[in-house]
């Protein structure tokens, strides 16, 4: 009489495979969603500048004024920039320039004291998480004195007063 050596697995060893995974997940699992916290972050920081650095050079263009993302888009358009080439290029994307819009997991807001378009004296280009603690933890804006901050609680900021006083600059 000779036995057969089963072949497979028994339930016992594919229900300890099966915790060790559900271990390992558990402790990857946190470190990835703040890993996608941290891009969504710089994404936004990165957004942040680039407006803030378009805003300048199209200030310096326009004759000391600062445009709507509209017109940082298309320079030549009506209201924006006189004489400006068609062919030259733009000073923004088209995906940043969407705002208001959600983007890399933030809120995204572009607003400007009175008088407004298209004579703009300052602006406020500013970012909340769309899902706090989720997408983003900080709330960001940058305004014309070429400064980007940030706000821990991720509260937006007030849009009349800009980034006076108790901003936390982004180093």
């Amino acid at each position: 009489m000779s036995w057969r050596h089963p072949k497979g697995f028994t339930l016992i060893e594919l229900l300890i495979v099966v915790a060790i995974i559900g271990i390992i997940a558990a402790i990857a699992i946190p470190s990835l969603l703040r890993a996608r916290v941290s891009a969504n972050e710089a994404e936004v920081i990165g957004d942040t500048r680039t407006v803030i650095s378009s805003e300048a050079a199209y200030h310096s263009a326009s004759g000391g004024w600062y445009g709507t993302l509209s017109c940082l888009l298309v320079p030549s358009a009506a209201g924006c920039i006189n004489n400006y080439p068609v062919t030259a290029p733009n000073f923004i994307d088209s995906q940043i320039a969407s705002a208001p819009s959600t983007k890399g997991g933030y809120q995204r807001d572009f607003s400007f004291p009175p008088p407004g378009p298209p004579l703009l004296s300052c602006y406020l280009y500013a970012s909340v998480p769309a899902a706090l603690s989720q997408t983003g933890v900080r709330s960001f804006g940058g305004d014309c004195s070429g400064r980007v901050c940030y706000d821990l609680t991720g509260a937006p900021f007030p849009p009349v007063g800009f980034l006076q006083g108790d901003c936390q600059p982004i180093q």
